[in-house]
Protein backbone atom coordinates (compact mmCIF):
# COMPACT_ATOMS: atom_id res chain seq x y z
CA UNK A 1 0.00 0.00 0.00
CA UNK A 2 3.13 2.54 0.49
CA UNK A 3 4.29 2.39 -3.02
CA UNK A 4 0.66 2.39 -4.15
CA UNK A 5 -0.03 5.57 -2.34
CA UNK A 6 3.57 7.01 -3.08
CA UNK A 7 3.64 6.61 -6.73
CA UNK A 8 2.59 9.28 -9.05
CA UNK A 9 -1.15 9.21 -10.61
CA UNK A 10 0.70 8.90 -14.11
CA UNK A 11 2.60 6.14 -13.04
CA UNK A 12 0.00 4.13 -11.44
CA UNK A 13 -2.30 4.55 -14.46
CA UNK A 14 -0.10 3.21 -16.66
CA UNK A 15 0.95 0.40 -14.80
CA UNK A 16 -2.51 -0.75 -13.75
CA UNK A 17 -4.69 0.09 -16.33
CA UNK A 18 -6.43 -3.26 -16.64
CA UNK A 19 -6.86 -3.03 -12.81
CA UNK A 20 -9.10 -0.41 -13.57
CA UNK A 21 -11.80 -2.74 -15.60
CA UNK A 22 -11.99 -5.18 -12.60
CA UNK A 23 -15.68 -5.28 -12.07
CA UNK A 24 -16.41 -3.65 -8.15
CA UNK A 25 -18.50 -1.95 -5.85
CA UNK A 26 -17.96 1.17 -4.09
CA UNK A 27 -18.59 0.63 -0.41
CA UNK A 28 -16.74 4.06 0.25
CA UNK A 29 -16.73 6.75 -2.71
CA UNK A 30 -13.35 8.74 -2.95
CA UNK A 31 -14.04 11.15 -0.04
CA UNK A 32 -11.01 14.11 0.33
CA UNK A 33 -10.87 15.44 3.76
CA UNK A 34 -7.97 16.92 6.04
CA UNK A 35 -5.41 14.80 9.11
CA UNK A 36 -3.26 16.43 11.25
CA UNK A 37 0.66 15.85 10.88
CA UNK A 38 2.03 15.18 14.09
CA UNK A 39 5.77 16.21 14.74
CA UNK A 40 8.37 15.70 17.67
CA UNK A 41 11.41 17.55 18.23
CA UNK A 42 14.60 15.44 17.88
CA UNK A 43 13.75 11.32 18.28
CA UNK A 44 12.60 11.88 22.29
CA UNK A 45 10.83 15.06 22.31
CA UNK A 46 7.27 16.05 22.90
CA UNK A 47 4.53 15.19 20.26
CA UNK A 48 2.84 18.41 18.63
CA UNK A 49 0.98 19.39 15.72
CA UNK A 50 2.96 20.34 12.82
CA UNK A 51 -0.16 21.07 10.27
CA UNK A 52 -2.85 19.14 8.41
CA UNK A 53 -2.80 17.54 4.76
CA UNK A 54 -5.14 16.92 1.85
CA UNK A 55 -6.07 13.05 1.49
CA UNK A 56 -8.64 11.03 -0.10
CA UNK A 57 -9.81 7.49 0.76
CA UNK A 58 -11.79 5.38 -0.69
CA UNK A 59 -13.17 1.60 -0.60
CA UNK A 60 -14.48 -1.22 -2.63
CA UNK A 61 -15.42 -4.53 -2.75
CA UNK A 62 -14.70 -7.06 -5.49
CA UNK A 63 -17.26 -9.84 -6.66
CA UNK A 64 -16.01 -12.71 -4.24
CA UNK A 65 -16.65 -10.44 -1.47
CA UNK A 66 -12.58 -9.05 -1.02
CA UNK A 67 -12.43 -5.67 0.65
CA UNK A 68 -9.64 -2.80 -0.47
CA UNK A 69 -9.22 0.43 1.30
CA UNK A 70 -6.91 2.95 0.45
CA UNK A 71 -5.72 6.69 1.46
CA UNK A 72 -3.42 9.05 -0.36
CA UNK A 73 -2.24 12.10 -0.36
CA UNK A 74 -4.24 15.08 -2.64
CA UNK A 75 -7.45 15.03 -4.15
CA UNK A 76 -7.33 12.80 -6.47
CA UNK A 77 -10.56 9.98 -6.26
CA UNK A 78 -8.90 7.98 -9.06
CA UNK A 79 -5.95 7.45 -7.62
CA UNK A 80 -7.32 6.41 -4.22
CA UNK A 81 -9.86 4.26 -6.02
CA UNK A 82 -7.42 2.32 -8.14
CA UNK A 83 -5.13 1.74 -5.23
CA UNK A 84 -8.21 0.40 -3.38
CA UNK A 85 -8.97 -1.89 -6.51
CA UNK A 86 -4.85 -3.01 -6.28
CA UNK A 87 -5.17 -3.47 -2.53
CA UNK A 88 -8.40 -6.15 -2.84
CA UNK A 89 -6.66 -8.05 -5.88
CA UNK A 90 -3.46 -8.25 -3.76
CA UNK A 91 -5.45 -10.04 -1.00
CA UNK A 92 -6.50 -12.42 -3.44
CA UNK A 93 -4.30 -16.32 -3.98
CA UNK A 94 -4.78 -16.26 -7.79
CA UNK A 95 -4.40 -11.95 -8.24
CA UNK A 96 -1.46 -11.34 -5.39
CA UNK A 97 1.32 -12.25 -7.81
CA UNK A 98 0.24 -10.83 -10.86
CA UNK A 99 -0.23 -7.46 -8.74
CA UNK A 100 2.86 -7.79 -7.14
CA UNK A 101 4.83 -8.48 -10.70
CA UNK A 102 3.14 -6.21 -12.87
CA UNK A 103 1.72 -3.20 -10.58
CA UNK A 104 4.01 -2.75 -7.77
CA UNK A 105 7.52 -3.99 -8.85
CA UNK A 106 7.59 -1.16 -11.80
CA UNK A 107 6.03 1.75 -9.10
CA UNK A 108 8.94 0.48 -6.84
CA UNK A 109 11.75 0.81 -9.15
CA UNK A 110 10.94 4.37 -9.89
CA UNK A 111 10.24 5.13 -6.36
CA UNK A 112 13.71 3.89 -5.45
CA UNK A 113 14.79 5.84 -8.78
CA UNK A 114 13.82 8.90 -7.77
CA UNK A 115 14.84 8.37 -4.15
CA UNK A 116 18.44 7.83 -5.31
CA UNK A 117 18.17 10.74 -7.71
CA UNK A 118 17.02 13.08 -4.85
CA UNK A 119 19.74 11.76 -2.38
CA UNK A 120 22.87 12.17 -5.40
CA UNK A 121 21.75 15.69 -6.14
CA UNK A 122 21.53 16.42 -1.89
CA UNK A 123 24.89 14.81 -1.65
CA UNK A 124 26.34 17.32 -4.51
CA UNK A 125 25.98 20.07 -2.00
CA UNK A 126 26.93 18.58 1.08
CA UNK A 127 29.67 21.02 2.58
CA UNK A 128 32.02 19.13 5.63
CA UNK A 129 33.43 21.63 8.27
CA UNK A 130 36.09 21.16 10.52
CA UNK A 131 37.77 22.56 12.76
CA UNK A 132 41.64 23.19 12.73
CA UNK A 133 43.12 23.46 16.18
CA UNK A 134 45.04 26.80 16.50
CA UNK A 135 48.74 26.97 17.96
CA UNK A 136 48.20 29.99 20.06
CA UNK A 137 48.48 28.16 23.91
Amino acid sequence: MRVLSLSAWNDLESCARDVAATPHDVLRAPETGLVMLRGRMGATGAAFNLGEATVTRCAVRLGDGTEGHSYVMGRNGAHARLAAICDALLQGRDTSMVISEKVIAPLEAKLQAAHVETSTKAAATKVDFFTMVRGDD
